[in-house]
């Protein structure tokens, strides 16, 4: 089965330095605006990545209890905010949304953490955005597994 994560992961791998830096800015364009109802409320401290330099909001969900797909698997569903003013770190986090949003639940965990590393774009991109990166990627690996715990039993 091929999911989204990797072929947007592939596609970054064939770029030399450079050109990733240019489509994670070209990603960071369609990033996702936030859903109506939750632009509809004010930016919560709660939802802030502490360990981002820029002020990245993020939100993990789950599709909701008996929308599992064909596998029994629930899915996971982001949504972030990334001021236009940081392309590049807007472009990692849109990379991360529009990659794992939809896929099941096991693929989003088994995403490692040190994106970076993973991708080779450590020296390209430095120690802030991997600390960054990291925290929002440890984010959303925490909070899945808190709401897998809260998840009521598959009957």
């Amino acid at each position: 089965m091929s999911y989204r994560w990797d072929e947007l992961t592939a596609e970054l791998s064939q770029c030399d330095p450079e050109e990733a830096l240019e489509l994670l800015i070209d990603w960071g364009r369609q990033l996702p605006p936030l859903s109506p109802a939750r632009a509809a409320l004010p930016l919560s401290d709660d939802c802030r990545v502490r360990e981002c330099q820029t002020a990245v909001h993020l939100w993990v969900g789950l599709t909701p209890a008996g929308a599992e797909d064909e596998g029994g698997a629930r899915r996971g569903e982001l949504e972030a905010t990334v001021p236009e003013k940081s392309p590049t770190g807007r472009g990692l986090v849109a990379l991360i949304v529009l990659g794992l949003t939809g896929e099941p639940v096991a693929r989003v965990l088994a995403t490692p953490v040190d994106l970076l590393a993973t991708l080779g774009l450590v020296k390209v991109l430095g120690m802030q955005r991997r600390q960054g990166e990291r925290g929002v990627m440890q984010r959303i690996h925490s909070e899945v597994r808190r709401l897998q715990a809260e998840a009521p039993p598959a009957s």
